[in-house]
């Protein structure tokens, strides 16, 4: 039995001590990818800012405008959410699916960007904008401007009547928030007070022309942020394994080491036994 026993704890053991393996490599990587991903999403802030402002600017002397990009209509509502493709990343892809399922709007249309947003909303039967698969690592610049075109022009057509963004932004190394924007229409912007710009041509064409560039610079913005929130996550997932393996491999030891000094002292027990009967 003991022996039994101390085979079973060694291939335990064992077992736990490969899985760690896997999971220091997954660090290490995920270590390696954040360095870039975090200069990305670094980067990628002011710019995102600059662009948020302009667009406040814009809209703070277009109030009358009658450009579908500004008017609130009836109909539904499209989410665009950024998950990851790939899991092992503590809560980072439940956090942000669970968030775009807050608000509970009757008539809603997914757009899912990553593997595990693109799962998520097939298994459950959600309307999908489209059927091609996005994956988050392919996304340049130039394809989410494009991204962006397509959204812009299925929302003039009535498709969707606003447009709502669920990422993750990245806070720093150990913190990750799941975050939700309104970008449709541009009612939902602040005015701001500032001086009166100089605007050269129809208020209507400006506003349809600059939209789908702010969409698209908004898009990605969030996929840097949300890139670099899911190395962060993945990082500390693993690092908490690693620990917990270690944890278990010191526990495992001293199990079996307590059963070899059973074993051993029932051995010297039996010999001692043996003498004596002598």
């Amino acid at each position: 039995m003991a022996g039994a026993s101390m085979n079973d704890i060694k291939a335990r053991i064992k077992s736990v001590n490969g899985t760690m393996q896997i999971t220091k490599a997954m660090e290490l990587v995920a270590t390696s990818k954040l360095r870039l991903a975090k200069a990305k999403a670094e980067g990628s802030k002011p710019y995102m800012e600059t662009l948020s402002e302009a667009m406040k600017t814009v809209f703070s002397f277009a109030a009358d405008s009658e450009s579908v990009f500004v008017k609130e209509r009836d109909g539904g509502t499209l989410y665009v959410v950024i998950a990851g493709d790939r899991g092992l990343a503590g809560g980072y892809n439940s956090n942000v699916l669970k968030l775009s399922q807050s608000a509970n709007d009757k008539n809603v249309i997914y757009l899912p960007i990553g593997k595990k947003a693109r799962d998520y909303m097939q298994r459950r039967g959600y309307a999908s904008l489209t059927d091609d698969e996005i994956n988050v690592s392919d996304l340049n610049v130039g394809k989410c401007f494009n991204l962006a075109a397509m959204i812009c022009e299925k929302f003039k057509a009535g498709e969707f009547t606003s447009l709502k963004l669920v990422y993750t932004k990245f806070i720093s190394m150990l913190s990750q928030s799941a975050t939700m924007l309104d970008l449709l229409p541009l009612e939902s912007l602040s005015q701001t007070n500032r001086s009166e710009p100089i605007f050269e041509g129809d208020i209507d064409e400006i506003i349809d022309g600059i939209v789908p560039e702010y969409i698209g610079g908004i898009l990605h913005a969030a996929v840097c942020e949300a890139m670099a929130s899911e190395c962060a996550a993945r990082r500390t997932a693993m690092n908490s394994a690693n620990k917990n393996a270690e944890e278990m491999i010191d526990s495992l030891t001293l199990k079996f080491n307590r059963a070899r000094q059973a074993v051993i002292t029932q051995e010297i027990t039996e010999i001692v036994s043996g003498a004596e009967a002598l």
